[in-house]
C-alpha cells in the first residue's frame, strides 16, 4: 500500500475515533439488554457487575478504516495483505464475540486463532513458495512459523492481561503510538499511517474503560488488539533496522508479566492453562492498589523507562544494532527484577492481612 496525503489520513483517524466511540457507547446498552455482564467473583478484580464486549468498537473502527484504505489503494501491491488482515481480524473478532455471549472451549478458540494467523500469513506463504529453491528457504519457513506462534501467543497474552480498568487499552495505545512515531521518524509513512489508525481506534474506546470502567473490552476486543499488536510488530520488523528490538521493548510490560506468570505456574506444577488471578497487576489489586493506580504504574514504566530506551536506540544511528540489543537486555532484566520484587511485596502484604484477620 502507498501512503495517503496527510489531510485524508487525518480525516480517517478522526473517523476511526468516532466509529470506535459510537460503537462502544452502543455496545453498553446492547450488553445490558443481552445480560452480557461480568460479575464479581474469585477470579475477577472488579466489584460491580459490568457490561462486556465494548471492544467491538475498536474492531468496527479498524475494519472500516482498512476497507477504506483498500478501496483507495486497491491496485497497490499490498492489497492482498490488506484483504488477509481484514479476514484475520474478522475471524478473531467473531470468535471473541461469540465467547462474550457464551463461553467457548479453549481448544476451539485456539484453533480459530491459529486459522486467523494462517489467513494473515497467506500472502507471505505464497511468496515463500516462489523461493523454494533458495538455500535459505528452510530458515525463512522457520521464521514464519515462529512469527505465527508469536502472533497466537500475542492474541492470548493480551486476553490474559485484560483484567482491570484501562490496562490493556492504555498499553495497546502506548505501543501503537510508539511504533507509529518510530516509523514516521524513519520515513516509513505507510506503516506509520496504518499503525496510527490502530491507535485512533483504541483511543475511541479508552474513555469508556478508564479511569472507571463503564464497559469491559471483552474477548472480542482483547483478542483483536493482541492480533493487531503482532501485526504492527511485523510491520516494524520489516520496515526498520532493529525493528524486533523496538517492538519487544515497547511491549515489555505485558510480555514480562504474562510470561513470568506463566512460567512460575508451570514450574510450580499448577494447571498453567486454567483461569487465575496471579499476574502481577492482579496481585497488586488484591493487595489494595486501585485499578487507576495499577494502570498508572504500568504507564509509568512505559513513559519513564521504555520511551527513553526507544529514543536512545533510535538516536544511535552508527551502532543501532548493538544499542538495541543492549537496551532490550537492560529493559527486560529490570522488568523481571521488578516483577519478582512486586510479587514478593504482594505476597507479604497478603500474609499480613491473613494474620491480622485470623482470630
Amino acid at each position: 500500500m502507498t501512503a495517503i496525503p496527510f489531510l485524508p489520513w487525518l480525516l480517517l483517524v478522526l473517523f476511526a475515533v468516532a466509529i470506535s466511540t459510537l460503537a462502544t457507547r452502543a455496545s453498553i446498552g446492547y450488553a445490558k439488554r443481552r445480560r452480557m455482564l461480568d460479575l464479581p467473583g474469585q477470579r475477577r478484580s472488579h466489584r460491580m457487575p459490568t457490561p462486556r464486549g465494548g471492544g467491538i468498537g475498536i474492531v468496527l473502527a479498524v475494519l472500516a478504516c482498512l476497507a477504506i484504505l483498500l478501496a483507495c489503494t486497491g491496485s497497490a501491491p499490498g492489497s492482498m495483505a490488506s484483504i488477509s488482515l481484514i479476514a484475520s481480524v474478522t475471524l478473531v473478532a467473531l470468535v471473541g464475540w461469540i465467547d462474550d455471549h457464551r463461553s467457548l472451549a479453549p481448544g476451539i478458540r485456539l484453533l480459530a486463532h491459529a486459522l486467523a494467523v494462517a489467513l494473515l500469513a497467506w500472502p507471505v506463504a505464497g511468496e515463500l513458495l516462489e523461493l523454494a529453491t533458495n538455500p535459505g528457504w528452510p530458515w525463512l519457513v522457520a521464521a514464519m512459523l515462529v512469527g505465527g506462534a508469536a502472533a497466537i501467543w500475542s492474541i492470548n497474552l493480551h486476553n490474559f492481561m485484560d483484567g482491570i480498568d484501562g490496562l490493556l487499552a492504555s498499553q495497546a495505545l502506548f505501543v501503537f503510538v510508539a511504533l507509529a512515531l518510530l516509523c514516521f521518524d524513519a520515513g516509513r509513512n505507510v506503516e506509520a499511517q496504518a499503525i496510527g489508525i490502530l491507535a485512533a481506534a483504541t483511543l475511541g474506546f479508552l474513555p469508556f474503560n478508564f479511569p472507571k470502567a463503564r464497559v469491559f473490552m471483552g474477548d472480542v476486543g482483547s483478542g483483536v488488539l493482541g492480533l493487531l499488536v503482532a501485526v504492527a510488530t511485523g510491520w516494524v520488523i520489516a520496515a526498520l533496522p532493529a525493528g524486533l528490538e523496538y517492538a519487544l521493548i515497547a511491549s515489555s510490560a505485558f510480555v514480562v508479566d504474562s510470561t513470568a506468570t506463566l512460567l512460575s505456574r508451570m514450574f510450580s506444577g499448577r494447571r498453567w492453562y486454567s483461569a487465575h488471578r496471579e499476574h502481577l497487576y492482579q496481585w497488586l489489586v488484591r493487595s489494595g492498589f486501585s485499578h487507576v493506580r495499577v494502570t498508572s504504574l504500568y504507564m509509568g514504566w512505559n513513559l519513564l523507562l521504555v520511551a527513553p530506551a526507544l529514543m536512545w536506540v533510535n538516536a544511535s544511528v552508527d551502532k543501532r544494532a548493538f544499542v538495541a540489543r543492549l537496551a532490550l537486555t537492560v529493559v527486560y532484566a529490570l522488568a523481571v527484577v521488578l516483577w519478582v520484587i512486586g510479587k514478593r511485596y504482594c505476597l507479604n502484604m497478603n500474609r499480613r492481612v491473613v494474620r491480622l484477620e485470623s482470630p
